[in-house]
């Protein structure tokens, strides 16, 4: 069985060679690696993919090493399916593409309810035989309350806002802090906030794109993930640009989330890397 194994820990020499023996020794084949090294804060980050026929050797065995080099450590298996909630408004298109990608087994993710605002996707969503949950509450607290609620009942460790137009108390982004994935329709850290493709409009720039970034308690300041561009000209209104963007919305959060099953990302203060 393949597990994947992601370490965080001050830089030091003999770090890659002491987890390849550590592994090498407990029965563990390494069928891919890779390392960073981040020179300005001295931080190593290291994700192993390997094989072993047991497991519990290395999990015995490996926090004796975490603990000689002061390491944050995770094993998991490779292809896990993690538990994942999709938060959504109005707009369909990237709900629309991770619920295909699911169905297609393109994503290993366990949707387990899709909450919403809106009731717009109620049909939508439960015709994929999944639990849609609607709260509209005028009080910003009842309704975040109802949303806590339902991460803590279906134990979800991944929170997608796919084009989810509310925005989070401070509270709760800190509570679930780097398992909150938003999609913003712009190339951040250029045209925060609402309407993006209005604000490209109004300035005339070339490039437009999207954004797939970590929740944080400050607006679109999150630790950005994933991004792509498209060109658009002084002819594209704000409503055509908006169409151009729905697929790059799509496709980037959907990379996003797939990195993020994969264990391919790491918080670094308020950046990502990613191996």
């Amino acid at each position: 069985m393949k597990y994947i194994l992601r370490l965080q820990c001050h830089d030091r020499k003999g770090i890659v060679a002491a987890v390849s023996g550590c592994l090498s020794a407990n029965d563990c084949n390494i069928e891919e690696a890779s390392q960073f090294n981040d020179q300005f804060s001295g931080q190593f980050f290291m994700r192993v993919l390997f094989s072993t026929p047991d497991i519990s050797k290395l999990q015995q065995s490996f926090p004796a090493l975490a603990q000689e080099f002061s390491m944050a450590y995770g094993i998991s298996p490779e292809k896990e399916k993690i538990k994942t909630l999709i938060l959504v408004s109005q707009a369909d298109h990237c709900l629309n593409d991770i619920l295909y990608r699911w169905r297609t087994n393109h994503l290993d993710i366990d949707i387990k309810a899709v909450f919403s605002n809106n009731e717009k996707n109620r049909a939508l969503v439960e015709s994929q035989n999944l639990q849609f949950n609607y709260s509209n509450h005028a009080d910003k607290q009842a309704h975040e309350e109802n949303l806590e609620n339902l991460i803590e009942e279906t134990d979800a460790e991944l929170i997608v806002l796919a084009r989810y137009m509310q925005v989070l108390s401070d509270k709760l982004s800190q509570k679930y802090a780097g398992r909150i994935i938003n999609i913003h329709h712009s190339f951040l850290p250029g045209f925060k906030g609402a309407k993006p493709y209005h604000q490209a409009w109004e300035r005339g720039v070339k490039i437009t794109g999207a954004t797939a970034h970590f929740v944080t308690a400050d607006l679109d300041e999150g630790p950005i993930i994933e991004q792509e561009t498209v060109r658009i000209s002084h002819a594209d209104t704000p409503e055509k640009m908006q169409v151009i963007g729905k697929d790059t919305e799509s496709r980037v959060l959907a990379r996003a989330i797939q990195l993020y099953t994969e264990r391919r990302i790491f918080l670094h203060d308020n950046r990502t890397v990613i191996l």
